[in-house]
Parts: structure tokens; C-alpha cells; sequence
């Protein structure tokens, strides 16, 4: 890849000579046989060079390009794992290359491999590759667990060692929003012209977005990164007019997206940014938090017994879309998800230890389903959605230790981000870009209870990249001087 990586087998020279002589000697056989895709070896060669030697930079792009990527289903040919481009065909291509470095001797930071947030990974990395050997569709569960080491692996790993650059955190970051800006304005324009109706919100985000709840859920994730950006632009300056403009697209969208676990994980982040604010002590919150659980556990007939009386369905009236969060009596999609939830406990309950392997819940469901949970829009495969949780897709698939280490890893980043924030100085960008991610990673984890997108890379790039820039900043910036972190961040917003 680079010096950093230490592939220095090849120069640039040796790798031009060598994909020229390549490349002269297929065509020849391609004229002979008339097989002419060989023609775009040239771009695979040009391709391949930019992974050898700027992974840097091609991780910039895969950050700019997955909110645009798109993705190709393939159920029957990829034992229903799709693969999505140009994105997680670079994400492959990178994690090849790694192992090519790992088994030349590159190795990570020790303080990396040794930060507990990594830990909690690598043991969530390993309960995944165990329970994909005892899997009930066990090619389903490797092809699970190759995608989430492509991610995890490229975006948490191999991305680390560039973050050690403040500059280069940020850039990602911006380069990001970029890319999700352009997403939801193609969103918004498409929307616009047909009136912002509720029927048209739920495909207009296509082609990069396959339905509505995924897009809503990647507005929420962005959302506090765009007003960090706004407030660490120069006053008056033409970036914060931009980023005051995207604030502005991104609250339209937000509105317009119809995602009600959206708006509610908005508010649960802005919930925890006032906790943060106030700085309440820890056990004061869950003092709170038990207080709160306890009443709802004496509450739970009457709290079910109002819900019941809840009638009102999504509609293309805010409020009343507002309304129908709380309805589990009529509302197809609330009780579609209370059916998938119901399946996945069941499930659990047949394998409580193994699961039924990573990957595998679309393809086992349907037989757990009770006639007296199916809805109109009920199927016997995850066609319209997976166990629509985070938590309780990996109960059923792998056991009560797969959800356990889901947990601990969520418990685990907001333990780091928040005690990491609360060391940084004062008005710095990576004490704010702290702040932020911790909101991000809210928001999403929130999301999670209603929705589950982590084997995509629309949320996985994101939320892994995250994860690996509060490790970065806890490494190598945190006792660096933050002063000198802030300026050459000022450095970079004045470019």
C-alpha cells in the first residue's frame, strides 16, 4: 500500500512495467478470442495502483462515495448478500491488501490493539466467525462474516493509522457529509416534485438509498457532524454559508424522510447533549434510568392498554405521523416489526447459545411466525426488512452472547467518547468532534432498536470510522497538546 504498511515490493516503476506487459499479453489473447472486457484492464491496473499506494486517499473516496454507492441484491446468487458500488468493491480490494501487508508483517499500533473499545471488537469479530461454524446455512454465515470483516477491518483498522493526522480526521469527515449532502439533495429535489407526499417518500431516495427508514436513519448520523462543521467554520465565511445551507437541506429532509425512529433518536441525542451540557453525573443517569424501568414495568397494563387505544396510522400530516408512532393496534408497520421482534425471540429460544448462524434470520424467520402476529405486509423471508433491531437480530442468530457483546460494544464507545470529551480542551475541533460523534453514534444505536443496518455499508462505513476516530483521538491526540490540534484544524477550515 504505502511505506506506513510496508509493501515496498513494488515501486511504481516495477508495478507500471510489469500491469504494461500484463495487460499487452491479454489483449492479445482477448483479440484471439474475442473476449474484449479486457479493454478495461487499463482502469483495473489504474485502480489497483491507487490501492497500493494511496489507501489513504481511497479511503477519503469510500467515505465521499457510500452514501452514493449503490447496491445490487443477489438473494439467489449471494445467499442473499448483496454488494454494493463502487464502495464495498474498494472495501474487498483494501482488505485483500491487508492481508497481504499482515502476513508481510505489518501490524497495528499496540495502543490501538490494546484499547478496550477494540477488544470488545475483535471479541464481537470472534463470537461472529464461531457462530458462523455452527450455523444452520453456514455459506450464509461466512458470506456475513466476510462482509463484516471488510468493514471493520478497513474502517476501523486499517483507517486508524491515518487518523494519527488531525487533518486527515477532519477531511473524512467533510468528505462524508459531502457525500450524504449530495444524496439528500438528488432526495429532496426528487421529493419536491412530487410534492413531498408520503407515498412518494418512500422511494424517492432511490437509487442510493433502498427505502426510506435507511435514509432517515443516515440524516440523523450526519446531522450532528454537519452543525459541528457549521460552528468550526470562519465566521462570516463563504464554508459556514455552506454548511448554514446544508444544516437547512438536511432539517427539510430530516421532516420529509417520514422516519419516525429518526425524529425519535434525534431527540434521544439531544437528550443525552443536555446530560453532557449539564454534566450530570453518570450515576445520577442511572439512577434515573432504574426509576424509569421500574415504572414502567408497574405501568405496563395501563401503558398497553392506552397504546391499544392508539388507532391513528401513518399519514402525510406530520402530526398525526407524529401520532402513529405510539399505535400498535392498527399501524401494518409497527406490528410488522412487533412480529419480526416476537420471531427473533422465538428463534432465540430454540438456539439460546449459537443462534442460528450470522446472516441466517431472513432465511429462518418465516416459520416462527404466528398467524396471530402476521400483518398485511407479512412474508415468510426478510424481503421487506430483517428483525428490524440491532439487538435482536444478533439474539437470534447468535445468541444471547451475540447481543450481549452488541451492548457492550455500544456501552463501551459511549464510555470512551464521553470520558474522552470531558479530557480535551475546551473549545478545541476534536473535543467538538467528540461531542459530535457521540450524538452520531446515539442517534444510531437509538435507531437500532426499531431497525438494523450495520451488514450494509451505508452504516457501516460511517459508524466504524467513527468508532476508530474516538480511538484515534484517545491515542495519539489526546496528550499530544490540544492547542496545536485546534490550530491545525483552524488550518484546514481556512483552506
Amino acid at each position: 500500500m504505502t511505506k506506513n504498511i510496508h509493501i515496498d515490493f513494488l515501486t511504481t516503476r516495477t508495478f507500471i512495467r510489469w500491469a504494461s506487459v500484463v495487460w499487452v499479453l491479454l489483449t492479445g489473447v482477448a483479440l484471439t478470442f474475442s473476449f474484449y472486457p479486457i479493454a478495461l484492464l487499463p482502469a483495473a491496473f489504474a485502480i489497483g495502483y491507487l490501492l497500493i499506494y494511496y489507501p489513504a486517499k481511497v479511503l477519503l473516496f469510500i467515505g465521499f462515495v457510500t452514501p452514493l454507492s449503490y447496491q445490487i441484491e443477489d438473494a439467489k446468487g449471494l445467499g442473499g448478500v448483496g454488494i454494493s458500488l463502487p464502495s464495498e468493491l474498494l472495501l474487498v480490494a483494501l482488505l485483500g491488501l491487508y492481508i497481504i501487508a499482515w502476513i508481510l508483517g505489518y501490524r497495528e499500533d499496540r495502543r490501538m490493539m490494546r484499547h478496550p473499545l477494540t477488544k470488545v471488537i475483535l471479541l464481537l469479530l470472534a463470537w461472529t466467525a464461531i457462530t458462523a461454524m455452527a450455523s444452520s446455512l453456514p455459506l450464509v454465515s461466512f458470506k456475513f462474516f466476510l462482509s463484516k470483516l471488510w468493514f471493520i477491518v478497513c474502517m476501523y483498522f486499517l483507517i486508524n493509522r491515518f487518523f494519527n493526522d488531525p487533518k486527515y480526521i477532519r477531511t473524512f469527515i467533510v468528505c462524508f457529509i459531502l457525500g450524504m449532502s449530495a444524496a439528500t439533495a438528488y432526495t429532496v429535489l426528487n421529493h419536491a416534485s412530487q410534492n413531498f407526499s408520503e407515498q412518494a417518500g418512500l422511494s424517492v431516495m432511490w437509487p442510493f438509498f433502498k427505502d426510506h427508514t435507511i435514509y432517515g436513519a443516515l440524516l440523523a448520523l450526519t446531522f450532528p457532524l454537519v452543525i459541528l462543521e457549521f460552528f468550526h467554520s470562519g465566521r462570516f465565511s463563504f464554508r459556514r454559508v455552506c454548511f448554514g445551507g446544508l444544516i437547512l437541506l438536511f432539517t427539510v429532509a430530516l421532516i420529509y424522510s417520514y422516519t419516525r425512529a429518526a425524529w425519535v433518536s434525534l431527540v434521544g441525542a439531544l437528550g443525552v447533549w443536555i446530560l453532557m451540557r449539564l454534566r450530570i453525573k453518570f450515576g445520577v443517569v442511572l439512577a434515573g434510568a432504574a426509576v424509569a424501568l421500574t415504572g414502567l414495568f408497574f405501568l405496563q397494563d395501563t401503558i398497553a392498554h392506552r397504546l391499544e387505544k392508539n388507532r391513528q396510522d401513518s399519514s402525510g400530516d406530520l402530526a398525526e405521523h407524529v401520532q402513529s408512532i405510539s399505535n400498535v393496534s392498527s399501524d401494518a408497520s409497527n406490528l410488522e416489526r412487533l412480529n419480526r421482534w416476537n420471531s427473533a425471540l422465538r428463534m432465540w429460544e430454540e438456539q439460546p447459545f449459537w443462534g442460528f448462524g450470522p446472516g441466517t434470520y431472513a432465511f429462518e424467520y418465516g416459520t416462527f411466525q404466528k398467524s396471530s402476529d402476521r400483518t398485511i405486509i407479512s412474508t415468510n423471508q426478510g424481503d421487506a426488512g430483517n428483525a428490524h433491531s440491532e439487538y435482536l437480530g444478533p439474539l437470534a442468530e447468535q445468541g444471547v452472547l451475540g447481543m450481549v457483546l452488541v451492548i457492550l460494544l455500544v456501552g463501551m464507545a459511549m464510555y470512551v467518547g464521553i470520558t474522552l470529551y470531558f479530557k480535551l480542551e475546551k473549545g478545541s475541533y476534536l473535543r467538538d468532534l467528540t461531542m459530535a460523534i457521540i450524538l452520531s453514534l446515539v442517534t444510531y444505536f437509538l435507531h437500532g432498536v426499531l431497525n438494523n443496518y450495520l451488514d450494509t455499508d451505508k452504516a457501516s462505513v460511517p459508524i466504524w470510522a467513527m468508532m476508530s476516530v474516538l480511538v484515534a483521538i484517545d491515542i495519539y491526540h489526546r496528550d499530544t497538546g490540544n492547542q496545536r490540534n485546534l490550530q491545525q484544524s483552524k488550518a484546514v477550515s481556512s483552506k
